[in-house]
C-alpha cells in the first residue's frame, strides 16, 4: 500500500510535513513503524496560526489539478503527521497519485 488508500468519496493522504524548510517540495516516502508509507512535503512557510496548513494544501491541489475546498485535514492539524481526505472518486486522481508515488519511488 502507498501513502494514499481509498476513503469515503475519496482518498486518504499521508503526509509528513516540514514547514520552515529552505525550499518546497515533494521530498520521497517513508514507513512507519507499522510499515504505513507517508509523503514528506517541505515548504517555506512556518506552522503558525495555520499558515502552513494552507500552503501544503494550495500545494497538493496544484500538483494534483484540484480545488483547495476538495481537500480537509482529518487529523494532524497542528502535528507534522497530518491525514488528508480529498473528495474526489475520480480515476484520474487515482493515476496521478500513483504517478506522483511512482516518481518519489524511483
Amino acid at each position: 500500500m502507498g501513502f494514499f488508500e481509498p476513503y469515503k468519496q475519496g482518498y486518504l493522504l499521508r503526509i509528513k510535513l516540514s514547514p520552515g524548510a529552505s525550499s518546497c517540495g515533494f521530498r520521497g516516502l517513508f514507513a512507519d513503524v507499522e510499515q504505513n508509507l507517508w509523503l514528506k512535503i517541505s515548504i517555506t512557510t512556518v506552522p503558525e496560526k495555520g499558515k502552513a496548513n494552507k500552503e501544503l494544501i494550495k500545494m497538493l491541489a496544484k500538483e494534483l489539478k484540484l480545488s483547495q475546498n476538495l481537500f480537509e485535514i482529518v487529523s494532524g492539524i497542528t502535528d507534522h503527521m497530518k491525514k488528508i481526505y480529498i473528495e474526489n472518486t475520480d480515476s484520474a486522481i487515482y493515476e496521478k497519485l500513483q504517478q506522483l508515488e511512482k516518481g518519489l519511488t524511483k
